[in-house]
């Protein structure tokens, strides 16, 4: 085939960094813990049954999972229940918070994108992928435009064949 109708790849031939924040996203199970199934009658944490129940949780269950801890009880539960379960399963798991799941991946991204290393894109013209078959939590964009904002030479959202231009130093 000649030159003259030669196809190229014009976005590849750019230098144009494509980004994927779901490359970011940790693999793994995601776990949650409700304390309302430590309550008597869900509704009163009595110490020695909470004790009892948390001692009886098999932690092979938890092992290299993510997991959150929440109550959906309408009920108080001191500070030092959250304290057990932690102290219970953090040798096991990959990472244990307070909250929900949506709680939980927002701090799993943000794990992510503050260890991950960005050199590569050291005045680069980036292209921060807009559609995923993943749902990343939006302070994981906010998170990552703070991150390489002073390192790109440009920064763009969206497809290569349509995007946002976000900012040029």
């Amino acid at each position: 085939m000649s030159e003259e109708f030669e196809i190229k790849n014009k976005v590849a031939a750019s230098g144009l960094i494509n980004f994927d924040l779901t490359d970011l996203v940790p693999k793994g199970s995601r776990k949650g813990i409700d304390l309302k199934d430590f309550l008597f009658m869900e509704m009163v944490l009595k110490e020695k049954d909470f004790r009892e129940k948390v001692a009886a949780i098999d932690i092979e269950d938890y092992r290299d999972s993510f997991v959150y801890v929440y109550n959906s009880a309408d009920a108080i539960v001191p500070l030092w229940a959250y304290f057990l379960i932690t102290a219970k399963l953090s040798d096991v798991t990959r990472k244990i918070v307070f909250g929900n799941l949506q709680n939980l991946e927002v701090i799993l991204m943000h794990d992510a994108i503050s260890s991950h290393d960005f050199s590569e894109m050291q005045g680069k013209r980036v292209l921060v992928k807009g559609c995923s078959d993943k749902e990343i939590p939006e302070n994981a964009y906010v998170e990552l435009v703070e991150k390489i904002q002073p390192i790109v030479k440009s920064l763009m959202f969206g497809e290569a064949c349509s995007n946002v231009p976000i900012l040029k130093n």
